[in-house]
């Protein structure tokens, strides 16, 4: 464990300094708006999510219009994003649940968070980080998941494990930013194919360079 944790040290070092600037790509301007967006993210780009919420933030304002909207209308807003129908049950159930359940205070721990509907850690995690600035975990997205395996940060497949792998080797303090860096890697570098591997800035760690160079 001892060596995994200076190697994760000092890969966070060398992506640190690679991407002084890494932050979520998701446009919002409040929790109940970074909610909308991580969910209708799933399996979407940030880029088309933040297209189709450039309209949408100025069409639903504050929790009761969420709440209000119908499935079918809601689902033509978000079509874009895939998986409409199941989004807009969703974000229309959770924002129900935030008026009832909550008062219509957007619920800020892991516990209440996750009670939502369409809300698993790794969205949870997202809106605690960037939303209330608390780092209760580590989010896995499909980058952090592939990079922390071609890493050698875990063996497994499953995020809650994957998170639990992470949260042992990476410091509390930087938990958020840790998936922010893993992720701006991932979409620079270290793609599901054809990652650029001869010009990663941290393949002299990496086991999956180690193991498949030339």
């Amino acid at each position: 464990m001892g060596n995994l944790k200076r190697k994760t040290a000092a890969i966070i070092k060398i992506l640190r300094e690679e991407y002084p600037g890494a932050k979520i790509t998701l446009n919002y301007k409040n929790p109940l708006q970074l909610l909308v967006a991580t969910v209708l993210s799933a399996q979407c780009t940030d880029k088309r999510v933040n297209i189709i919420t450039q309209k949408l933030f100025n069409k639903y304002r504050n929790i009761d219009d969420y709440a209000r909207a119908k499935v079918e209308f809601f689902g033509q807003d978000i079509r874009s994003a895939g998986f409409f129908r199941n989004k807009a049950k969703n974000i229309i159930s959770a924002a129900q649940m935030i008026k009832n359940k909550f008062k219509n205070k957007m619920p800020n721990t892991m516990k209440d968070l996750t009670l939502l509907p369409g809300v698993a850690r790794k969205t949870a995690n997202i809106i605690l980080f960037n939303g209330f600035g608390k780092q209760e975990g580590v989010a896995v997205d499909t980058h952090v998941r592939r990079l922390s395996q071609r890493l050698g940060l875990t063996e497994y497949d499953q995020p809650e494990k994957i998170e639990r792998d992470l949260m042992q080797l990476v410091p509390r303090n930087i938990w958020g930013i840790f998936s922010d860096l893993l992720i701006e890697h991932g979409r620079a570098i270290c793609m599901a194919r054809n990652p650029l591997c001869q010009r990663c800035v941290i393949n002299k760690v990496c086991n999956f360079y180690i193991k498949n160079r030339p």
